[in-house]
């Protein structure tokens, strides 16, 4: 694998500081913007996910108003590039705070990979896969004081 360019290190983490709002304030239209359409992914809720409609409402609508606090570990982050560089991939960990059905709260670790792609290396990447796993031990599911409400708020609950 080719050195990464500073550029190109710095164009894939800015991809992934944009994603993390979205993702703190349950705001699915803002992510699906960074997601290509045809996007095949796996997660904690579904095994295999195919196509962005299905991405947002199988994983992310389960989970995002369900957490709060997520944060990327971008000091924990390694990106590869395809020579031509207009494929990358990214490997990383995040944090969340996830809660029990009975209201309390629990640290709520895991990794992600990603894979972006790019018509041509100045055009801004799009994700065309992601897999998340939660960190072995860690509580699978999170009931969360927020609800989604449908409208990509979140809902009402404390502050990510």
């Amino acid at each position: 694998m080719p050195a990464a360019d500073a550029d190109d290190v710095r164009s894939v983490k800015d991809w992934l500081a944009r994603w993390q709002p979205s993702v703190r304030a349950a705001d699915y239209e803002a992510a699906r913007a960074l997601f290509d359409e045809g996007v095949v992914s796996f997660g904690t809720h579904r095994d295999v996910v195919s196509g962005l409609d299905a991405l947002e409402q199988g994983q992310w609508r389960n989970v995002w108003g369900r957490i709060d606090g997520f944060a990327w570990d971008f000091d924990a982050m390694h990106v590869g590039f395809s020579p031509d560089r207009l494929l990358a991939f990214l490997a990383t960990t995040w944090t969340s705070v996830g809660y029990h059905e009975d209201g309390g709260s629990f640290h709520r670790p895991g990794r992600t990979t990603a894979i972006l792609s790019r018509p041509d290396p100045g055009a801004d990447w799009s994700c065309i896969h992601t897999h998340f796993s939660l960190y072995p031990g860690t509580p699978p599911r999170s009931f969360g004081p927020r609800i989604d409400d449908g409208q990509g708020t979140g809902g009402s609950g404390p502050a990510a």
